[in-house]
């Protein structure tokens, strides 16, 4: 099965082929993600996910892989925070990248201890999710546009701290209430509420589907271009309460096309 953009355009890149112990995927890295390419292509070369499990599968979601905890782990053992020590830099880059069916994507921790959302140095997954309707993508467009105005609110405010914090000390509340509504005009200013899903992007996740809710907040750097049967079969495996397949699969071993 072969993967497309909205665009029906594959970005330039290098193809990586994954061997698991339940058929093969192909995929393509994307040029324009260079530190998450360079350090894939680094962890391919050097054998690094050879004989790792899909440790995180959750159907109609996600299957994940690429700890290096879980090569030899016990069918008990909590997976999920293993890897090098160091993360990578996030490059993402939406809407031009974005979690449609087969995307190719960096896993990471959580915005509370990890705020500039980089990613782990070897976790990653592959989307399978589901379609949705006009009606639900509309929602989740009108969330990202409130996403994007929270987190901009949120940078002029650290950059203009000093300022408000005088404001509080010297208890300006009027001033204070004024600044605040002036940084939230500007806000809506450079977000319009035409800012959200574009209507190409709508119309993937409604006729071949995907994960909206992850855009813009994980770094998508490749796409699966053949396999994605193989994907199918491991979302579809019985797994137990912490989303780990019963039945171990694993990657066996990943080579570059030359």
């Amino acid at each position: 099965m072969t993967m497309a953009n909205a665009t029906d355009l594959i970005p330039q890149g290098p193809i990586v082929d994954i061997k698991t112990t339940v058929g093969d995927i192909k995929i393509k890295l994307y040029d324009e993600t260079p530190k998450h390419r360079d350090n894939f292509l680094k962890h391919v070369e050097n054998g690094y996910y050879n004989g790792v499990l899909f440790h995180r599968v959750i159907k109609d979601f996600m299957v994940q892989t690429g700890d290096p905890e879980s090569i030899n782990a016990k069918s008990d053992a909590m997976l999920g925070s293993g890897g090098p020590d160091y993360q990578i830099d996030a490059e993402i880059d939406y809407p031009k990248f974005y979690h449609k069916y087969g995307a190719l994507a960096a896993a990471r921790t959580g915005d509370n201890v990890n705020p500039e959302r980089k990613s782990s140095g070897s976790q990653f997954y592959i989307v399978t999710g589901k379609k949705f309707s006009p009606g639900q993508l509309e929602q989740m467009s009108q969330r990202q546009v409130m996403s994007m105005r929270q987190d901009l609110f949120n940078q002029l405010t650290k950059d203009n701290i000093e300022k408000i914090r005088t404001m509080q000390k010297t208890g300006q509340r009027d001033e204070l209430e004024a600044y605040r509504q002036e940084l939230i005009k500007e806000v809506e200013s450079k977000i319009p509420d035409t800012a959200g899903m574009p209507e190409e992007i709508k119309k993937v996740y409604e006729t071949k589907g995907g994960t909206p809710h992850l855009d813009g907040q994980y770094t998508v750097f490749g796409e699966v271009i053949s396999g994605m049967e193989t994907v199918e079969k491991i979302q579809s495996v019985e797994t137990n309460s912490g989303d780990r397949p019963k039945e171990d699969i694993r990657i066996i071993s990943m080579t570059v096309e030359k």
